[in-house]
């Protein structure tokens, strides 16, 4: 269900590269309140029924923190991070959803984070700083967070963008570039020194 809403979302030769959720230790974490309470609602009415049958009926109270737990693998298991050739989504929600998406085009830098458990057990932060009105976001114990950093960073350079943002074009687009350039000094993206080397770089293309 979740892949098909995943494939629904896609536009026009758009494909995925790749997909991941938070480390399973943050499943774990989450549901670990809810299996402890489930092991001590068993064993406590498994012996009391050895003494009063009737405490029997005690196993219905199970069915409180399981069904804890299965909303939050369902909560866990519907929060996915997803980079295409064209954008970066977050996905969350069971049944009804939110999604969140950032354009390659806008991506300006992306910082990961690990910590040394992180390292060994291959999880971290990757903070992604946009040119659009969010300005961040910050995907917190992903799973594969070199991989989602690398498929990002190769998928940007696959549409041809460099490291300011701009499209690689022919020579005889470089006025336009040059436009495109202004644009993003004057949002306060590019400064003025960085905006003269850029345009200095494609005047000597032409």
């Amino acid at each position: 269900m979740a892949d098909n809403y995943i494939q629904d979302l896609l536009g026009e030769n758009e494909r995925i590269l790749l997909v991941t959720r938070q480390h399973g230790f943050v499943l774990f974490s989450n549901i670990l309140l809810e299996i402890l309470l489930i092991v001590l609602l068993v064993a406590g009415v498994s012996a009391l029924s050895l003494v009063y049958p009737i405490a029997m009926f005690g196993y219905i109270l199970v069915l409180v923190p399981l069904a804890g737990m299965i909303r939050d693998i369902l909560i866990w298991y519907n929060r996915q991070y997803i980079v295409t050739n064209r954008r970066v989504v977050q996905i969350s929600g069971v049944l009804s959803k939110d999604v969140v998406d950032s354009s390659l085009e806008k991506v300006n830098d992306v910082k990961m984070s690990q910590s040394f458990l992180g390292r060994l057990f291959d999880y971290g932060d990757v903070e992604i700083l946009t040119a659009s009105e969010m300005g961040v976001n910050n995907f917190k114990h992903i799973g594969n967070p070199i991989k989602f950093k690398t498929a990002m960073l190769n998928a940007k350079e696959g549409m041809g963008f460099d490291e300011m943002g701009v499209h690689s074009r022919p020579a005889e687009d470089v006025p336009a570039l040059i436009a495109k350039l202004d644009e993003l000094r004057k949002k306060g993206i590019l400064s003025e020194a960085e905006f003269q080397e850029k345009k200095s770089d494609l005047l000597a293309k032409m």
